[in-house]
């Protein structure tokens, strides 16, 4: 009931919008077509890389769901986030919290939210990506034209497409070695194919992969049994750790097991621990900057 009194507190001001004018301009999303205001001030992410789109937009948001890992940010953006409200996570979103920051905008994701759509829409405009994997450029561009900034995500883009062929000029021969992705998770593995975040990032450097990586798909779920299939020229790994140690007690089972020490690449000393937020989680466009400047770190090209 609190929540309902919140949103219908909320509706008058999106009516006081609509009535002034300001609802300015259509964006087309994954709900179809939505009215927005032409300067949203109070912005709320309901995504983790949508998060990351609106701070490399320079908007800071009034509220934004929790990292996945931090307190309640990750630290890559906690500099960044200003006096953002938490809102629970992208799966459990705190909508009477959410009611009560009286957003102008809302950018949530079909994947995660069509559920509560129709509560989200009852407080402000909404405007909902699709997926929440392989290239991130999609939504940062939808994200960019709600906001009424697509000019500079634009030059974002352009920015970040000119660091990449830079780092590919530097890796030179470098990028002929085939690049295995694995995720160690609580009871799994991930062995991560080219609709990923990190295999859009990969294949845009030029990276190789093995056989049953360079396939246009998210990953294979697997168990130790697969350890073999994990192989490559060189290892990229990275751990969900839950925060009760079981996702760092998976990840040292499988690093510890005989068939994983009889990799080629783990005999070559080409396996490389990274960060499971910047590779995978986080999502977003400065966790893809922080990416690229991993992968020149690792090769000794910055």
């Amino acid at each position: 009931m609190r929540f309902l009194r919140s949103a219908v507190m909320a509706l008058p001001l999106a009516a006081a919008l609509f009535a002034s004018g300001a609802q300015a301009r259509e964006v087309t999303d994954s709900m179809g077509t939505v009215s927005l205001p032409d300067d949203p001030q109070r912005v709320v992410v309901l995504t983790n890389e949508g998060t990351e789109a609106v701070l490399a937009l320079g908007v800071t948001p009034v509220g934004a769901v929790n990292s996945w890992v931090g307190d309640p940010w990750w630290s890559h953006i906690e500099d960044l986030m200003g006096d953002a409200v938490p809102l629970g996570t992208e799966s459990a979103v705190n909508l009477e919290l959410l009611a009560a920051l009286e957003p102008d905008l809302i950018l949530a994701n079909k994947q995660r939210h069509e559920e509560i759509y129709p509560q989200l829409t009852a407080i402000a405009p909404v405007v909902m990506s699709a997926e929440l994997r392989g290239d991130w450029k999609i939504n940062f561009e939808l994200y960019a034209e709600a906001l009424g900034k697509s000019a500079e995500a634009e030059a974002a883009i352009a920015d970040y497409d000119a660091a990449v062929v830079d780092l590919r000029d530097r890796l030179g021969d470098a990028v002929n070695e085939e690049v295995s992705v694995i995720r160690f998770l609580p009871g799994q593995i991930r062995i991560y194919q080219l609709n990923s975040f990190s295999g859009v990032l990969l294949k845009d450097i030029g990276f190789n992969r093995p056989d049953n990586q360079n396939v246009d798909d998210f990953a294979i779920r697997t168990g130790k049994e697969s350890i073999p299939d994990m192989d490559g020229d060189r290892i990229f790994h990275f751990t969900w750790e839950t925060g009760d140690g079981e996702g760092i007690k998976a990840a040292e089972d499988v690093l510890s097991d005989p068939l994983w020490q009889s990799l080629s690449a783990v005999q070559a000393g080409k396996v490389h621990a990274v960060d499971d937020g910047v590779w995978n989680t986080a999502g977003g466009i400065i966790a893809a900057r922080r990416m690229l400047a991993d992968i020149a770190r690792i090769y000794g090209v910055e």
